[in-house]
């Protein structure tokens, strides 16, 4: 799996970044998912080889603007450039209702469906390859991160843990086997209680605008990569009294840390932090910050970054 950065200001675009727009590229074949959608995502994907028709689904961690303006857009030129398979879109409440609105208001017509599915409800959704799952955050509105886990590493059958459990041999047992919940006598059972693997599946957490890091204690389980925010350092941010629903370079270290996440990657960066480490403030503030207090692999996301997640669950840089 693949992480390219197509947006890395907050609040507001910059000269060299863009508002916050990240893609997640399957390793086979051409399908991708894009994680939030600012004004001018689509024009930053035309510097990349990502395809509207290869997309798979749009996930909005939240609803403020630097982080789905650029929907309505994305959506308009998809159906321009001749997209005819729906196309799922994961929000929280209210994204459903302005799509429509617009659609309604500007007389966009799409030639393929949308799937609305609400965050709020923290859904799993099954694609071919990779599950995504939900998890709430911490900000002026309702916030979430999603998680990407790969799906075809061929796990085996727990059989003596269905045995113990009395779940018979047939059809429930395929259906665990192909990752997919089931339900028996009355309960809901998740499919990750009775698969083994020779090796973990690989997972990445990207998540929303956040300033509580340990919302995502439990959902950080075996997760190979974090990329969260990193708006401010703490200095600025303690200044501003940390009124804004945003986390600081040290605080998000210190739970990648603490949580045994390999790889970190920072984004989201307040437009005043300047590219030049001989400037003030500046992006190497947030770098040395991090740093200090955090000895996995750590990285500065800048648009059009792209990041391989490999088999060995190393990141790096393409």
């Amino acid at each position: 799996m693949n992480i390219v950065f197509l947006g890395t200001s907050s609040g507001v675009p910059t000269k060299t970044r863009n508002v916050t727009g990240i893609a997640v590229r399957e390793e086979k074949g051409s399908g991708w998912y894009l994680i939030d959608c600012g004004e001018g995502t689509q024009h930053q994907i035309l510097h990349t080889n990502l395809s509207a028709n290869s997309l798979q689904a749009i996930f909005i961690t939240h609803i403020h603007g630097d982080h789905c303006y650029g929907l309505p857009g994305i959506l308009a030129s998809a159906g321009m450039s001749g997209r005819k398979e729906p196309l799922k879109i994961i929000a929280p409440s209210g994204v459903k209702e302005w799509v429509e609105a617009t659609q309604r208001h500007t007389q966009l017509y799409l030639p393929f469906a949308l799937e609305f599915i609400g965050s709020d409800d923290l859904p799993s959704v099954d694609f071919r390859n990779v599950r995504v799952e939900t998890e709430a955050l911490s900000h002026r509105v309702p916030s979430y991160a999603y998680s990407f886990i790969e799906k075809d590493i061929n796990p085996s059958l727990d059989v003596e843990k269905l045995a113990l459990h009395g779940i018979p041999r047939g059809p429930l047992w395929g259906q665990l086997k192909k990752g997919q919940d089931i339900e028996h006598n009355g309960k809901l059972l998740s499919s990750n209680d009775y698969l083994l693997y020779d090796k973990h599946p690989r997972k990445m957490i990207i998540a929303g605008d956040n300033d509580q890091p340990e919302r995502l204690s439990q959902f950080s389980h075996e997760a190979n990569v974090l990329v969260h925010e990193a708006t401010y350092t703490k200095e600025i941010a303690e200044k501003a009294g940390n009124s804004y629903g945003h986390s600081y370079a040290e605080q998000v270290a210190e739970f990648a840390q603490r949580t045994n996440i390999p790889n970190l990657v920072l984004t989201h960066f307040s437009p005043r932090y300047q590219s030049n480490p001989n400037a003030s403030p500046s992006i190497e503030d947030i770098y040395q910050e991090a740093k200090a207090c955090y000895s996995g692999r750590l990285y500065l996301a800048n648009d059009f970054d792209e990041y391989q997640l490999n088999k060995s669950g190393e990141l790096k840089k393409v």
